[in-house]
């Protein structure tokens, strides 16, 4: 007979540590979607009608491109660590998970990367 009690016992074993990690930087990165993406549609209604000169104006504005660079940066991330989670969970083999997670992280990174680049190359007046 022990004397540790049953939480002392189990303190420090299973998985818990890891997944509370991923859970509240999807929850923040859920939380700054909400007005990046609010900002995006409103920007996107106001510049519809606009032509190309004065859309390539707007995104020239620097907190434009902050902002854009942003929504980027947290939605990229958001569908990575939400695809993550589903790979982890319904992907058994251990090779083809590792398989998939890397695909993932590279799509992931070369969207990202692409779309930065491309909003940069808009605001320095490249394109």
């Amino acid at each position: 007979m022990s004397l540790e009690s049953d939480l002392a016992r189990v303190r420090g074993l299973g998985s818990a540590k890891d997944g509370t990690h991923t859970f509240w930087h999807q929850r923040i990165t859920a939380i700054a979607l909400v007005p990046l993406s609010l900002w995006f549609v409103v920007a996107l209604l106001c510049v519809m009608d606009a032509g190309h000169a004065d859309t390539v104006a707007w995104i020239k504005t620097p907190h434009v491109t902050a902002l854009f660079i942003a929504l980027i940066v947290a939605l990229l991330y958001h569908v990575k660590i939400g695809l993550q989670e589903v790979i982890e969970d319904y992907v058994h083999l251990e090779w083809l998970k590792l398989a998939t997670r890397i695909g993932l992280n590279l799509g992931a990174a070369m969207c990202g990367l692409v779309s930065i680049v491309a909003i940069l190359k808009i605001s320095f007046g490249t394109l």
